[in-house]
């Protein structure tokens, strides 16, 4: 390893979350390490904390076959970043997350010897599991977020960390849902369901309908509740409102709120949501939620052979069993979610049962999980150090 006052560290995140992971990574390496300089893609937030940028963050942020026809170039920027870093290899390369990009050039980069740290682990033990062996050859340590995952990569004989989840660090044990009410000017009395369908637009289009005819059953059903809808892009909100008028549903007591799903799940009393990382923050907010999730069937058709759990939800596969109701593909009709939100509404004690559930999840979870990333990272670096001698 390089002397003290010169590590160099490669870093690489792709979109917004991860910038956020790297930025708080950044800052505890630096508390630690104050000469420590990084470089490699970052957005915003890493590069605040002093990351130096070689490409933009978001000429990495595609999903899928959405973003098929940029592949060539993504494809050439990391073969630019692996020339980069092998002609002056920096002490240590971290990948943050975005597993299609970073594992290929973590791979190249330990090949030449070069240390490598992954942070955010592939659903590799949800589906796909033989990417275990691609992740063998490039990762020196993995940093999980949850601790079902170190149990994984212990199994599979791959050094790591359980880091806890840095949501965990900073929501509160408590929210306050009457102030987050009238933040988003919702009545203060009554019942408020927060409805999520999903952030991408191919969500949206296989969700609106569903939630909106829930939204209608449990409207008939219970005049009191009003609905509230946050939404990440004009995109996604009109396609929400287009079923809206589709339904026949443009009456329903429905506010809708551009971002700010976190504060909208605070304020509600039940959320409604699409199978995704969203169901970790209503877990630590402790509300009762019901999750759903439909894809296309050739899409489910193809997926399937490929999966290796029973439990879809996060705080389900948290809580290793069914605490909250998971309704998926054919499940998912508006009659079951909307039944599913209902018994919620009539059976409290199962609300309470629920909400010390979500407490112990949180609790497991709380571990300053950007600090302890550093210490992993700096262990690893001085492990290589003291080998050099």
């Amino acid at each position: 390893m390089a002397s003290r006052s010169a590590i160099r560290i490669g870093i690489v995140a792709g979109e917004a979350s991860g910038d956020i992971l790297g930025a708080g990574l950044i800052r505890e390496i630096k508390k630690r390490l104050p000469a420590a300089s990084f470089e490699g893609i970052g957005g915003p937030q890493m590069q605040a904390m002093g990351c130096r940028s070689l490409f933009p963050m978001d000429r990495l942020s595609i999903i899928g076959f959405e973003g098929l026809d940029k592949y060539p170039e993504i494809l050439g920027i990391r073969n630019k970043l692996a020339d980069h870093f092998l002609s002056r290899p920096p002490d240590l390369f971290i990948g943050i997350d975005v597993p299609d990009f970073n594992l290929g050039l973590e791979e190249r980069l330990k090949s030449a010897g070069i240390p490598t740290v992954h942070y955010v682990s592939p659903t590799v033990w949800a589906w796909r599991g033989y990417r275990i062996r691609k992740i063998r050859r490039a990762v020196d340590h993995m940093l999980a977020l949850f601790p079902f995952e170190a149990s994984y990569y212990r199994k599979h004989h791959v050094p790591v960390t359980y880091v806890g989840h840095p949501l965990a660090d900073e929501i509160g044990e408590k929210s306050n849902a009457a102030a987050m009410r009238r933040a988003l000017h919702l009545p203060v009395k009554g019942v408020v369901i927060a409805l999520l369908p999903g952030s991408r637009d191919s969500e949206l289009k296989r969700h609106a309908d569903l939630f909106v005819k829930t939204a209608l059953w449990l409207h008939k059903r219970h005049s009191n509740i009003h609905f509230v809808a946050p939404f990440v892009s004009p995109a996604t909100r009109a396609i929400f409102e287009e079923a809206l008028y589709r339904q026949g549903a443009w009456f329903l007591p429905v506010t809708i709120v551009a971002n700010q799903s976190r504060d909208a799940m605070a304020a509600a009393d039940i959320v409604l949501l699409a199978s995704g990382t969203a169901t970790l923050e209503a877990a630590l907010l402790k509300k009762p939620m019901v999750v759903t999730y439909k894809m296309s069937w050739l899409s489910y058709l193809l997926v399937q052979p490929f999966l290796h759990v029973k439990l879809y939800a996060l705080p389900n596969i948290l809580a290793g069993r069914k605490i909250v109701p998971e309704l998926m593909q054919r499940e998912a009709t508006p009659e079951k979610l909307g039944d599913a939100v209902e018994d919620f509404l009539i059976h409290r004690d199962k609300t309470r049962a629920l909400r010390a559930a979500l407490s112990g999840i949180h609790r497991s979870l709380r571990r300053h999980a950007d600090a302890r990333a550093a210490e992993a990272v700096i262990r690893l670096l001085k492990s290589r150090k003291d080998q050099a001698k």
